[in-house]
């Protein structure tokens, strides 16, 4: 297979798409001449710029393009984009995401090989030129690995998926100093919105556990995630009584990057910013529900995850089967702010 000039498709979501990065890695250290190219979302674009092993990015505009049909601009935007693709004139594309719409992109490259799952969604398997079998059950690190194996990657052996630059941990540390962060005190860094509703650990319980661990270990916290999680953040710093600093919605993505690397320890649900801290090997401790940490836990060694606290989890739902009723998220509400708390205080005791 020819890897001259290689497409990566996995424009979403943040989390995936750092799950996907050790594609990238054994790509490099198996042809390090070849020239790599990685198409993904507007929002996400942040994460992947500047990062070392990758020589250029294509940004999908999802919001613009969702408007094909009903809008003439659009619609020559978006017929400019597949002519730019295939003008880059790509050997090989690996498709990571598995929809119609990366399928249908990887065919519009004109690429000779186009590589994707067998049981890729959405009819996208109909436009690969070679389908991988991997099973869903395995964790989502090693299904994209799969399919580097399947094109002859070797393993990668570099672990620094997602490399932090000097720069971004300066700013971040001055950014905290200006918060009264003193320079060698030991951060634990929060996530505490989820996308689902059924992955949202309660915020109170949030708020008891920086609360135990600022009285007991002297942790500070500092709260991060999207817009979309700042009503969230903004509860749990209301509700602490150990004042934490709410960043969310208030840090670009290379920022929020460099920031977890920065932390001793992160507490979250299944998110994003989860996938980050194991990326730059910050140890976490994470609350899983609907979702099955098997296949998108947090990768690597020292993280802990509490999971498996109901019979009906995992039941990868966005809605709880008992909403409404006294048994309405009882698999995060089992999990309790204290046992939190006490693996924290595990990490926190190991990293110093």
């Amino acid at each position: 297979m020819n890897f001259s000039r290689t497409l990566i498709i996995k424009p979403s979501s943040m989390g995936d798409i750092v799950q996907a990065l050790p594609v990238l890695t054994a790509l490099k250290e198996s042809h390090p001449e070849a020239h790599v190219t990685w198409l993904l979302s507007r929002p996400f674009a942040g994460l992947l710029e500047g990062h070392p092993r990758l020589d250029e990015m294509v940004v999908f505009d999802r919001h613009e393009f969702g408007r094909i049909g009903r809008s003439a601009r659009a619609t020559a935007s978006f017929i400019a984009f597949l002519e730019d693709l295939r003008r880059r004139r790509f050997t090989t594309v690996l498709d990571l995401q598995g929809l119609f719409r990366s399928g249908f992109l990887a065919a519009a490259t004109g690429a000779p090989s186009r590589v994707g799952f067998t049981k890729a969604r959405e009819m996208a398997p109909l436009f690969y030129t070679d389908r991988v079998a991997a099973p869903e059950e395995m964790h989502a690190v090693d299904r994209y690995l799969a399919l580097a194996r399947h094109v002859g990657l070797a393993a990668p052996r570099a672990t620094d998926h997602l490399p932090v630059a000097p720069e971004d941990r300066a700013a971040v540390r001055s950014r905290l100093a200006a918060e009264g962060v003193a320079a060698d005190q030991p951060l634990l860094v929060v996530a505490a919105h989820a996308r689902w509703e059924t992955k949202q650990w309660p915020p109170e319980r949030f708020a008891e556990v920086l609360d135990r661990l600022a009285s007991e270990a002297g942790a500070r916290a500092v709260l991060v995630g999207s817009a979309a999680a700042a009503a969230v953040g903004r509860e749990v710093a209301r509700t602490a009584k150990s004042r934490p600093i709410d960043l969310t919605n208030r840090t670009a993505l290379r920022e929020l990057v460099a920031l977890i690397a920065e932390a001793r320890a992160m507490v979250t649900n299944d998110s994003g910013p989860m996938h980050i801290a194991a990326a730059v090997g910050t140890p976490v401790v994470a609350i899983f529900g609907p979702t099955h940490p098997d296949r998108t836990g947090p990768r690597g060694p020292g993280h802990r995850v509490l999971a498996g606290r109901a019979p009906c989890s995992p039941c990868y739902r966005r809605q709880c089967l008992y909403a409404g009723g006294p048994e309405a998220l009882c698999c995060m509400k089992n999990v309790t702010a204290e046992e939190v708390a006490r693996h924290l205080r595990e990490i926190w005791n190991w990293k110093g």
